[in-house]
C-alpha cells in the first residue's frame, strides 16, 4: 500500500511539473510571436535635423531707429531685428491693445456719452479728436478716431465704457498682455502718453499686433486712409485723415502692399510706427521704435519700415519643401505577410514654408514612429509623424501607410501544433512510464 501511494505521489508531481513547463513554454512563444509581430525596423528613429538655413537676423541692413524688428504673420517667424527686446516707451501705439479690447468687449453699435474725467487730461500738443463733454458717440466711430487719428481722449473714452475707469482698465490691459504672452511690457495708460512705468519691447509689440490683426474689424479699421465722424448730438460732420504714411497713396513714404496699423510719437518714445504689409501672399509685420530723423532729414520710423519691407519681399518666398505622398521612410513590419511587409511610410500634407529665394538647402525631417507597428495595418493609417525645423519654426505632417499590411498567421499556428505535439508526446511518455510501473509492480506479485 505504501508502494502504491509512493507511485501516485510521484506520478502527481510529473504531472504538475510537465504542464508547469508546458504553461511556461507556451507562454514565451505567444511573447515572442507578439514580439515580432510589433516590432519594425527603424521604430523611433530620431535622424538629425540637418538644415543649414541661414540665421536670418544676422543680415546687416541700414537701420536708423533704436530698435527694430519684422515678422512672418502667420507663423510669427523674426526674418529679422535689432534690440528687439531693449526696454522701450510705446507712445500711441499703445492704443492698439486699447481698440483690440474694446473690440472684444463691447459692441460697436452702442453709444456712450464723454465724460469730464476722459478729457480732462488732453494736453496742448497731443492728438485729440477734441470730443466734447456729454457727447454721444458710437464705440465703432471711437475706434475710427483712436486707430486712425490716434485721439488720445478716444482712448480714455473708450476705457470707461469697458471698464468704468482708467486704473481698472489699465489692469485689463496688463492682464491681457500676459495672455498674449508679452513678459516684457507694462502698460499704466490707455493711450501711451508718457509715463517711465508704461514700456514695451519691439518683440512684444509685434506679438500684440499680430494678436490685434486676427480680428476682422481691428484689420478694417487700422487700413482706412481716413474716417468720417457724422454729425452729433455736440458737433457737426468731422473728418480724420490717417497719420501712418504708409497707406497714403500721396505720400512719399507709401509703400505699396501696406494694410495698416499704428504710428505714436512722444518725446520720450521719439517716433514709433506698427505696420503690417501683404504682397505676393506673404504678410509681415513690422516694428519700429525710437526713431528719429535720417541725415537727409526724412522720417526715419517710414525709411526703417520700408527698408525692413524690401528686404523681406526681396530675399523671401514661400517654398513647398516636402510633398504629400512621398516616401519618408520606408519599414519592414514583421509578422506580417510576405508580400505586404514592406511598406512605405507616405507624408500626409505638403510642408509650405517661408525660406530665402535660390536656396538649395535639403531639409532632412526627424522621424518619429509610433511605439508599437504591427500588423494587420490599415492603408492610411497614422504611424508616426515627422517634423521639419527651418531656422527655429517647427512644421509637423503625419506618416501614413501606404498600403494594407495583412497579418501572417502561419508561424504563430505553427507554434501552437508544435505545444500541441509536444503535449501530447509527453502524455504519451507519461502513460508509457505508468504502464511499465504498473507492470513491474503486479510481475513482482
Amino acid at each position: 500500500m505504501k508502494t502504491n501511494r509512493q507511485i501516485k505521489l510521484f506520478l502527481v508531481i510529473i504531472i504538475v511539473f510537465l504542464i508547469s513547463i508546458f504553461n511556461a513554454t507556451y507562454a514565451q512563444i505567444t511573447q515572442a510571436a507578439n514580439t515580432e509581430n510589433n516590432s519594425n525596423i527603424g521604430n523611433n528613429n530620431n535622424e538629425a535635423n540637418t538644415s543649414n538655413i541661414e540665421n536670418v537676423t544676422n543680415t546687416n541692413l541700414p537701420i536708423y531707429s533704436n530698435a527694430v524688428i519684422i515678422i512672418e504673420n502667420k507663423t510669427g517667424r523674426i526674418l529679422y531685428e535689432k534690440n528687439s527686446d531693449q526696454k522701450m516707451y510705446p507712445a500711441s501705439t499703445t492704443k492698439i491693445l486699447t481698440a483690440i479690447l474694446a473690440i472684444e468687449k463691447g459692441n460697436l453699435q452702442d453709444k456712450t456719452k464723454v465724460s469730464k474725467t476722459a478729457i480732462s487730461d488732453m494736453k496742448s500738443g497731443y492728438t485729440s479728436a477734441y470730443l466734447i463733454e456729454g457727447e454721444e458717440l458710437t464705440i465703432e466711430q471711437l475706434l475710427e478716431v483712436l486707430l486712425v487719428h490716434s485721439a488720445n481722449d478716444a482712448a480714455n473714452v473708450l476705457a470707461e465704457y469697458i471698464s468704468g475707469s482708467i486704473p481698472q482698465f489699465a489692469n485689463l490691459m496688463n492682464n491681457k498682455l500676459q495672455e498674449i504672452g508679452c513678459t516684457n511690457t507694462h502698460f499704466v495708460t490707455t493711450n501711451g502718453l508718457h509715463d517711465d512705468n508704461h514700456y514695451t519691447t519691439a518683440k512684444d509689440m509685434a506679438k500684440i499686433a499680430r494678436y490685434c490683426m486676427r480680428n476682422a474689424t481691428f484689420r478694417k479699421i487700422v487700413s482706412m486712409p481716413k474716417c468720417i465722424i457724422p454729425a452729433t448730438n455736440k458737433s457737426g460732420e468731422r473728418v480724420y485723415k490717417n497719420t501712418n504714411d504708409l497707406i497714403i497713396n500721396t505720400s512719399i513714404y507709401y509703400y505699396p502692399g501696406c494694410i495698416g496699423i499704428k504710428t505714436g510719437f512722444t518725446s520720450q518714445a521719439k517716433n514709433c510706427l506698427i505696420s503690417a504689409c501683404n504682397k505676393n501672399g506673404l504678410q509681415t509685420i513690422a516694428v519700429v521704435l525710437g526713431a528719429s530723423l535720417t541725415e537727409n532729414r526724412r522720417s526715419a520710423r517710414y525709411v526703417d519700415s520700408k527698408t525692413l519691407y524690401d528686404y523681406v519681399y526681396e530675399n523671401f518666398t514661400f517654398s513647398k519643401i516636402a510633398t504629400a505622398g512621398s516616401t519618408q521612410k520606408t519599414i519592414e513590419v514583421q509578422g506580417a505577410t510576405e508580400e505586404t511587409k514592406s511598406l512605405n511610410l507616405l507624408l500626409q500634407d505638403d510642408i509650405i514654408s517661408l525660406i530665402k529665394k535660390g536656396s538649395s538647402e535639403k531639409i532632412i525631417p526627424q522621424i518619429q514612429l509610433n511605439s508599437q507597428i504591427s500588423a494587420p495595418i490599415a492603408q492610411n493609417a497614422i504611424l508616426g509623424k515627422a517634423i521639419y525645423t527651418i531656422d527655429g519654426q517647427t512644421y509637423t505632417t503625419n506618416l501614413i501607410a501606404e498600403h494594407n499590411v495583412e497579418k501572417d498567421e502561419t508561424k504563430i499556428n505553427l507554434f501552437r501544433i508544435s505545444i500541441i505535439v509536444g503535449f501530447l508526446v509527453l502524455i504519451l511518455i507519461l502513460f508509457v512510464i505508468l504502464i511499465i510501473i504498473i507492470f513491474k509492480k503486479l510481475k513482482k506479485k
